[in-house]
């Protein structure tokens, strides 16, 4: 008899919810979803700190007030890390923003914008993305 996650599997499409890709591999789901508190998360996971690395840089690179810095390596350690889901998972990453970016529109869709490029940057088509 199959257990429940492949029960599961037969009816539904299973979405992990974290930014652990070990975990994710486990699963075998078919799409993924983060979150600023699912990357802050994982991102204490040692196998992570290559990205951490990768994500200062490049803040640093971009130049700006230490805020934007800190904005900026946050939002390339989420692109980072679902960078590496999409390499195992078929479907889509879903990267979420901050919520309280809902109560500015123009602000969400220019983070989205953001991510997506990011995201291209990293070599993972728009297609494969979800904001």
């Amino acid at each position: 008899m199959a257990n429940l996650l492949d029960q599961l599997k037969a009816i539904t499409t299973i979405v992990a919810d974290t930014g652990d890709v070990e975990a994710i591999k486990s699963v075998k789901p078919v799409d993924a979803t983060t979150n600023p508190s699912l990357v802050l998360k994982a991102s204490q996971l040692p196998q992570y700190a290559p990205l951490i690395e990768t994500a200062i840089a490049y803040a640093k690179a971009q130049g700006g007030t230490k805020a934007q810095q800190i904005d900026n390596a946050a939002d390339k350690l989420a692109v980072l890390i679902g960078t590496e889901i999409t390499k195992v998972v078929p479907g889509r990453i879903s990267t979420e923003v901050d919520a309280r970016l809902s109560f500015n529109l123009d602000a969400m869709v220019a983070k989205g914008r953001k991510l997506i490029q990011l995201y291209q940057d990293s070599g993972v088509s728009k297609e494969r993305v979800l904001i």
